[in-house]
């Protein structure tokens, strides 16, 4: 089974092409079964409608339907919760922006069942109409640079956990940490997602910015939050 957790923080207006992404998946008329675990991290917006009208569509489907309210701690703590609660043999973290291409879920688990030496399997995949093209996994290049998506589908037995004190590069430093541990990825070369604009927490600057606009805010942020990843995994003596 695979577990589908959505971390939920006022996205009313994001989650619905989340959800119907989720029932459109062609994997469900297969024998590979689904649930979906959503954590609500605390919302101010007015997400329970939202969400009780697409529980009989899930039930209708099949497809466990999970919906747990906390108390706001950030999006990492709401996918531990997650994590804690899914009953899968695979889980995938699936924030509230993202819209799924109707195989996703049966390419990744096919590619994992395929290659049993991996713990986890990604791919490349839109922001926007901007295209994110990923690589073939490599332990080096990862100490290099972030390139794998949190939206990849892990064996449960081998997820090591978001640490919750992380705010940025979330993705970058779970892959680290299961690198760490000795595990590794396989990528698919398709483009299996879309991440929907306009987010609070998904964002892009053009890659100049970082270089010739130093005083931005949002370069500050940047480099801050790099240097944490660096220091946390020893990795100042590479070169970014």
């Amino acid at each position: 089974m695979i577990s589908i957790i959505i971390p939920v923080f006022n996205q009313t207006d994001k989650i619905g092409a989340c959800l119907d992404s989720i029932l459109g998946q062609s994997v469900i008329a297969s024998q590979e079964k689904l649930e979906v675990v959503a954590v609500n991290d605390g919302s101010k917006d007015d997400i329970i409608p939202v969400i009780e009208k697409y529980k009989p569509l899930f039930q209708a489907a099949g497809i466990k339907f999970n919906f747990i309210t906390q108390e706001n701690r950030g999006a990492n703590a709401a996918r531990n919760t997650g994590a804690r609660l899914a009953q899968g043999e695979y889980i995938i973290f699936c924030d509230a922006d993202i819209v799924m291409k109707e195989k996703m879920l049966g390419v990744m688990s096919e590619t994992l069942k395929k290659n049993l030496k991996a713990s986890f399997t990604y791919s490349s995949f839109l922001w926007g109409r901007k295209l994110f093209k990923s690589f073939p996994y490599s332990a080096e290049k990862l100490k290099v640079m972030p390139y794998i998506h949190t939206t990849s589908l892990i064996r449960r037995e081998y997820f090591s956990g978001f640490d919750e004190k992380i705010k940025r590069f979330q993705d970058w430093d779970l892959w680290l940490t299961m690198s760490e541990q000795g595990h590794v990825g396989v990528w698919i070369n398709e483009i299996l997602f879309t991440v929907a604009t306009g987010g609070k927490i998904s964002y892009w600057l053009p890659g100049f910015a970082y270089k010739l606009l130093p005083f931005l805010p949002a370069v500050k942020e940047y480099k801050l939050a790099m240097g944490i990843i660096k220091d946390k995994h020893n990795l100042n003596v590479y070169k970014y």
